[in-house]
């Protein structure tokens, strides 16, 4: 009897480095595995040759056609011997949002350790990552295992993953204004510190489970930003956690990281809002 499979996929804008295909994927102790299955739909259609010159166009020309990357990502360590305990799965998996949040979750992550294995295996500096949030379209579904390897399924639910208007996420965009300091940073009013970018891809590292480069990117950001927001502000928990930070200087290894990676981004979101 065919085995059934549950799976998240995303129809992502645009076009991936990674090729289409079929990639299997395990966690570093073994298990866990799942397979990555990219196929790219409605792709432009190019010419045979780039022009070396510009050409014409119209003062209001219609929008170019985007490609749709669709990667599926299949539960392949866990499936389910018919279609009645594969439909239960979904419908418990779509009740709260908190599991559909945790799968989509995991089934992007899974998409970006390939994007960065790619990034890195063909030196490309600017390597692309992604969130759930940037897809186009998120469904949960489940299939047979020929259908889960052509992006197929028997049966799925369309979820909407974008921050509700009460979310801590949006919460936190709205405190911390963004568009306001990138305004202020385009026009030479602001300046983002080295601290800043080190620390953003310390967390980066550290999400993806990267724990050494987190730890590596943590050393010198948590440097930096003891140089370049020393006195930054005037308040008696910037001091503290500063204090802190410099105790913990010495001690930044992978086991403190997230700790004192949390603490570098409490100060500064601290300055930031009482900035603003």
């Amino acid at each position: 009897m065919a085995k059934y499979f549950g799976f998240v996929q995303f129809d992502f804008a645009g076009t991936l480095p990674l090729a289409d295909g079929r990639y299997l994927a395990g966690s570093p102790e073994g298990g866990d595995e799942t397979v990555l299955v990219l196929q790219r739909l409605s792709a432009p259609v190019l010419g045979e040759r780039r022009r070396r010159r510009g050409r014409s166009t119209p003062a209001e020309p219609e929008p170019a056609p985007v490609a749709i990357t669709r990667a599926t990502v299949v539960r392949a360590a866990t499936p389910f011997e018919n279609p009645t305990d594969a439909a239960r799965w979904l419908d418990q998996a779509c009740e709260a949002e908190e599991t559909v949040e945790e799968l989509a979750g995991e089934a992007t992550a899974t998409l970006n350790r390939a994007l960065h294995a790619q990034a890195v295996a063909g030196a490309d500096p600017y390597g692309r990552q992604l969130t759930p949030e940037q897809a186009e379209r998120v469904v949960l579904a489940y299939g047979s295992g020929e259908e889960a390897a052509d992006g197929r399924f028997t049966d799925a639910r369309e979820v909407d993953l974008r921050p509700r208007s009460a979310s801590r996420r949006r919460k936190r965009e709205e405190e911390l204004r963004p568009q306001e300091r990138v305004a202020a940073v385009l026009r030479g009013r602001d300046q983002l510190d080295a601290c800043e970018t080190l620390l953003l891809r310390a967390r980066a590292d550290l999400d993806a489970g990267r724990a050494r480069e987190a730890a590596l990117q943590l050393r010198i950001g948590l440097e930096a930003l003891l140089t370049e927001l020393s006195g930054a502000v005037d308040d008696p928990a910037h001091e503290k956690d500063m204090a802190t930070l410099r105790e913990r200087q010495e001690a930044a290894a992978s086991d403190s990281t997230e700790d004192t990676l949390a603490i570098c981004e409490r100060v500064l979101r601290r300055r930031r809002v009482l900035r603003s």
